[in-house]
């Protein structure tokens, strides 16, 4: 019997290190013939750098793409230090620099036990011990934050996958989509679509909610919301009829508490959350219903300027039931009050 194309990860206060300790698994569990491709923005996460470094050592084939000068500047240098000899990754490792651009996806391919790509929100972005507890602080430790990664196993969709991060590696950033030899590329395989930026014309996610109107039903999680376009988008949604329901994360810099106001007057049921265990929530993520059927939307892509235009994101589009539906039990989760979540 075939495996599912997708399985749904989740990570929060209720389930810390889940994620991180998947990734961990999975990279301990690459055989010598395997290979093993990353791309993310945050990481700080030494113990998990050493087990890329022991699977190289080993035999594995490692390249690990990443952001060398995140918004917290430093955030990465430890791991870029560790991974950077010869004897650790070397030429594996691909630190990229960009003039206002963010490398903030988050990709992580194995080549077994079956060819595999994660994709989601989660960065390793806790170190242990923990050295620079004000860098934590401020970026949140996604041990403990609601993240999610989607295990996605069509091997049309995680060859896309792959050939991305492959060329990322290889050639640096891209170019938006369409101009020249090294422009990103879309993916389109049946039910689900992959998105990449940076890109120009139309959002792919904008442009599906203009299709939802009067009797739908739009839930949205989000880390961030400040980018008016997004804001005006989901307000003109909102008066065409559409039940919108957003839990957004707690803090103010992240959701600004003009754009909450601003979706609250439209009628737009708006929720906080992690504020009451401190965590991020740093979930990214669009449910979507109508009378023509369903989709669900994940990956890196935040609402805001900087991901719209300058960023290197990633959104996956898809009707998968599978999907879907572990989402939506997610999203009555999230909901309910936090002792029945559980504290970190």
């Amino acid at each position: 019997m075939p495996l599912p194309s997708f399985k749904v990860h989740f990570g929060g206060p209720d389930r810390p290190g889940a994620l991180r300790d998947l990734l961990s698994a999975r990279v301990a569990a690459t055989p010598v013939s395997g290979s093993i491709d990353w791309v993310t923005y945050y990481f700080r996460d030494r113990p998990l750098a050493g087990d890329l470094a022991s699977a190289r050592a080993r035999g594995v084939q490692v390249a690990v793409t990443m952001e060398a000068r995140p918004r917290a500047t430093q955030a990465n240098r430890a791991v870029i230090d560790r991974l950077s000899p010869p004897e650790a990754l070397g030429a594996g490792l691909r630190p990229l620099q960009m003039f206002k651009q963010r490398l903030h996806e988050k990709i992580y391919c194995f080549s077994h036990p079956v060819p595999t790509a994660f994709v989601g929100s989660f960065n390793p972005s806790a170190d242990s011990p923990e050295e620079f507890p004000d860098i934590v602080s401020e970026i949140g430790d996604h041990r403990v934050a609601h993240n999610l990664l989607v295990e996605i196993r069509d091997p049309r969709l995680v060859h896309c996958l792959l050939e991305h991060a492959r060329s990322l590696h290889r050639n640096g950033p891209w170019l938006p989509l369409g101009l020249g030899p090294r422009a990103v590329r879309d993916c389109d395989i049946g039910d689900t679509q992959l998105h990449f930026w940076p890109r120009f014309g139309a959002h792919p996610v904008e442009r599906l909610l203009k299709r939802y109107g009067a009797g739908s039903r739009v839930r949205i999680a989000a880390s961030h919301i400040s980018n008016r376009a997004s804001v005006a988008c989901l307000r003109r949604l909102a008066r065409r009829g559409a039940k919108i329901e957003i839990a957004a994360e707690h803090t103010e810099r992240r959701v600004p508490r003009a754009v909450e106001l601003q979706l609250a007057r439209e009628g737009i049921a708006f929720t906080r959350l992690g504020a009451d265990a401190n965590v991020p929530m740093h979930l990214k993520f669009v449910l979507l219903e109508n009378s023509e059927g369903r989709h669900a939307v994940f990956g890196s892509f935040n609402w805001t300027a900087q991901a719209y235009w300058l960023n290197h994101e990633l959104a996956v589009i898809t009707r998968d039931d599978d999907v879907f539906e572990a989402l939506d039990r997610h999203w009555t989760t999230l909901r309910q009050p936090a002792p029945e979540r559980g504290q970190p």
